[in-house]
């Protein structure tokens, strides 16, 4: 267990690309893509979690603060909706606002770890 605590620990440091490395390698290795693996690990929740899992398909994903990283946020921001400079700073800057709706769950965790990761703070609806 504290194998897979430290792992955990490892991971955390890494930046957004180099996730999305690891993400593809072990894609590539063991032939599953995360989105497959939250879908197969959502009915083990049980219960009435699982059930309520199941409801809700669309997510909004809604940007609240920019954690005193504007920067770091706004390039996250741009790489994430493809927005021009001076649109994602209008965004963060005005925060509370909405970075993507109507996405699926895996997306919109993707999207919230990605903010989260630059310092930002986001929330799911």
């Amino acid at each position: 267990m504290a194998d897979i605590a430290k792992l955990v620990e490892e991971l955390s440091k890494l930046t957004v690309m180099e996730a999305a490395e690891l993400a593809k390698a072990l894609e590539e290795e063991w032939g599953v893509s995360a989105a497959a693996a939250v879908a197969v690990a959502a009915p083990a929740g049980g219960g009435d979690a699982g059930a309520a899992a199941e409801e809700k398909d669309e997510f909004d994903v809604i940007l609240t603060g920019d954690g005193g990283k504007k920067i770091q946020v706004i390039k996250e921001v741009r790489a994430i909706t493809g927005l021009g400079l001076t649109e994602a700073k209008a965004l963060v800057e005005g925060a509370p606002k909405a970075l993507k709706e109507g996405v699926n769950k895996a997306e919109a965790e993707d999207v919230k770890a990605k903010i989260e990761a630059a310092g930002g703070t986001v929330e799911l609806k």
